[in-house]
């Protein structure tokens, strides 16, 4: 069964200004849906502001509130901030934390928009308003559902704004495997950084990830597990340097699943950048990687 987070406003309107596509949040829920893998669909509640504004400037919390954000910052997020989008940037931050929620009680859950790691204290960045990933993983702990959250950040674009949310915290552990050449220019430091080479395929991928991987899990020893689980690093993205294929992304979720679940652990995923002209072959590769994780998710739940 995957337990997937949705909500009607994750689709919002095309902007006036800017090339950012939204077209793919309804084709992820519609290739889950015809897949006729067993699905139970949730919808979040928008974000309560002030979970936003404990990782977040108050004043930039409200700048979006307002759908006013200053143009030299929307430029940055690349896209206008509409009262659409800021009804939408709630509900997918909500998303994430209710996945979260979900995870504890089923082991996986998803949720089908956000992984917006490039999100920075005072401003967005890279099509991403507010950082959910840091966001979810401070209210978890603070209500405390989790002592120790592992962040794990497989998007081909280095998870800079979730690196500086979250440095100097020693509850929070991020890992960020990226291609080194790619958007941001300028890299935060993460807590552990694996920057690839362009052109890495499969098996590269997977010597860098079950090499840093399970070696994090054990020196962090992280209580839950919070997953970026964007499929840019495909070969065929449009934003990509790598040349992972499907069954190489298949074989990622599997790994860094199976690696929380032997270990007692839940975890919970985001959707990720995931970029071509093709939306519904980007979509197709969304709902494979959340089908793919579910599916190991099950395994691991099987007797031995």
């Amino acid at each position: 069964m995957l337990h997937v987070v949705h909500h009607a406003d994750y689709m919002a309107p095309r902007p006036e200004r800017g090339s950012f596509r939204f077209d793919k949040y309804y084709l992820v829920m519609e290739e889950l849906r015809a897949s006729g893998a067993p699905l139970t669909e949730h919808a979040p509640e928008p974000m309560p502001r002030e979970w936003l504004e404990a990782v977040h400037c108050p004043d930039y919390v409200d700048q979006v509130f307002r759908a006013e954000v200053p143009r030299d910052k929307e430029r940055r997020i690349g896209f206008p901030v509409t009262p659409a989008i800021t009804s939408r940037v709630r509900h997918t931050n909500g998303g994430t934390w209710l996945a979260a929620k979900l995870a504890m009680l089923h082991g996986y859950a998803a949720n089908s928009a956000a992984g917006s790691h490039h999100a920075l204290h005072d401003t967005g960045a890279g099509y991403c308003v507010f950082n959910d990933l840091a966001v979810a993983s401070n209210r978890l702990i603070a209500e405390g559902d989790a002592r120790r959250i592992l962040i794990v950040d497989c998007d081909v674009h280095q998870g800079d704004g979730t690196a500086s949310l979250t440095a100097g915290r020693t509850d929070i552990f991020t890992l960020s495997l990226h291609a080194e050449k790619n958007f941001p220019v300028r890299k935060a430091r993460s807590t552990r950084d694996v920057g690839l080479p362009d052109g890495v395929d499969d098996d590269g991928y997977m010597a860098a990830l079950t090499r840093h991987l399970p070696e994090v899990m054990a020196d962090f020893a992280p209580d839950f597990v919070l997953y970026q689980a964007g499929v840019d690093p495909h070969a065929h993205d449009k934003l990509g340097r790598l040349a992972l294929t499907d069954a190489g992304l298949a074989l990622r979720e599997r790994f860094v699943v199976s690696e929380a679940r032997r270990r007692g652990l839940a975890i919970a995923s985001a959707l990720g950048g995931g970029y071509g002209d093709d939306q519904r072959a980007v979509a197709a590769r969304h709902a494979a990687s959340m089908l793919a994780m579910a599916d190991e998710n099950a395994r691991a739940a099987r007797p031995a």
